[in-house]
């Protein structure tokens, strides 16, 4: 990917506008418009989660895993664990971060706590995080984790 940058007085310096060109629509420039859509959050680095009794601030950096246990989503984080009857979909689109890679139709981990991954049965793996915290990874995902990690 290149990018360049063109300076345009006509444009306000604190609204910028960014132009995604390409040959067509990609799932790389669905990522970039994702991304850019996300930019400006309130609290970047933060985000709230709602308990059955409280609003817990969570710093985005602390999660190591999302993971989704019968009707209750599990952020296991560096502090402990938070649950919260939120969908896994909703909490990844909130925290609209590169780093979270869906790694079953259940699970979202952070690749900066990814310590390693091993090889399972019949082509799916298993995410060693921080924490010695572990989760598996789908045949189905593995394929995307691995572009995630530049393999």
């Amino acid at each position: 990917m290149r990018h360049k940058f063109e300076e345009n007085a006509a444009i306000d310096p604190m609204d910028p506008l960014v132009v995604i060109q390409a040959a067509t629509e990609s799932p790389a420039t669905a990522a970039i418009s994702a991304y850019l859509e996300n930019y400006q959050a309130l609290h970047p680095g933060i985000v709230p989660v709602k308990t059955p009794d409280r609003l817990v601030m969570v710093k985005t950096a602390t999660i190591i895993l999302a993971d989704v246990q019968r009707e209750t989503l599990l952020l296991y984080t560096t502090t402990g664990t938070v649950a919260t009857h939120e969908t896994l979909r909703h909490l990844v689109q909130r925290l609209g971060d590169p780093t979270f890679v869906q790694v079953s139709k259940h699970g979202v981990l952070n690749l900066d706590h990814l310590q390693s991954l091993e090889d399972s049965f019949s082509g799916n793996m298993t995410a060693i995080l921080t924490d010695q915290v572990k989760t598996a990874v789908s045949r189905k995902y593995v394929k995307q984790l691995m572009g995630q990690l530049g393999l």
